[in-house]
């Protein structure tokens, strides 16, 4: 097994245990989210397997609906960012030269918007919540994936049997079917792969400044919050949301280490 694939199997366990929470906090959790009955900075052990904040609330099961929204901010801005995002790509790709110019003008624009910011104006116009952080990842993230779609079209149509088919009179549409999506999807993996990861921190960072899903549900952002003025004394609080943060982006980013074989099998072997 090469180095890669040993990459690809331990971020797809990485994730997947995060996934498996995940799942098991819709039909489960140790207490309700809301629940302050344990006690301000109860220490790790009995009921309460991480402790207790300092509100009285079961750290575990904060952590447990923590990762439900990770994965939810993740996979719900890859899902927009990468719809729009190859829209806009294929678009500026088959686009004439004036029009590809002005969308390629106007993503470097979006691209060199702070993500934050976006994020904050996005907030601001709809209210803070879960939809409106997947909503604003997804924009900031839409611009990054469409740059890379529209360089990978514009090579991909470039090669001398697109070229055939093209003067041969293939239809636009089969082109992008038969030709285009192929040759540009693995590349186009690997990256939305790694901005999952980008947008869970993006997504913590958001919470953390209390700008992403209001209470009862919890951000693993949020504990880190909360969290920091009590480190001393309950560092569990801050240790176990961290740790879960890690752990997640790090899976994301061994999963597209090790899909990079998959885009480019020669390069696998080489490493």
């Amino acid at each position: 097994m090469t180095r890669r694939r040993r990459s690809l199997v331990a971020g797809a366990v990485l994730v997947g245990l995060l996934g498996a929470v995940a799942l098991l906090s819709l039909l489960w959790t140790p207490f309700a989210v809301s629940d302050t009955s344990g006690g301000r900075l109860a220490p790790p052990g009995g009921a309460h397997l991480l402790g207790t904040d300092r509100l009285g609330r079961d750290l575990a099961t904060q952590l447990m609906v923590g990762a439900r929204i990770a994965l939810l901010t993740g996979l719900g801005a890859v899902a927009i960012g990468g719809t729009l995002g190859l829209a806009a790509g294929l678009a500026a790709g088959f686009a004439q030269r004036w029009l590809d110019d002005g969308i390629a003008a106007t993503l470097d624009v979006v691209i060199a918007f702070p993500t934050l910011l976006l994020a904050m104006l996005v907030v601001a116009a709809r209210g803070a919540s879960l939809g409106s952080a997947v909503l604003a990842l997804g924009l900031a993230m839409s611009a990054v994936v469409a740059r890379l779609t529209r360089i990978l079209v514009k090579r991909v149509l470039a090669l001398d049997f697109v070229t055939a088919a093209r003067t041969s009179g293939t239809s636009w549409p089969r082109v992008v079917a038969e030709h285009v999506l192929p040759n540009v999807w693995p590349t186009l993996v690997v990256n939305l792969a790694l901005q999952f990861g980008l947008a869970v921190l993006a997504e913590a960072s958001l919470s953390y400044l209390g700008l992403g899903p209001p209470p009862p549900n919890q951000s693993w952002g949020r504990m880190l919050q909360e969290a920091q003025s009590t480190v001393l004394t309950a560092p569990a609080g801050l240790v176990a949301p961290g740790l879960a943060l890690v752990v997640l982006v790090v899976g994301a980013n061994l999963v597209a280490d090790g899909l990079r074989e998959v885009a480019d099998p020669l390069a696998g072997r080489a490493s």
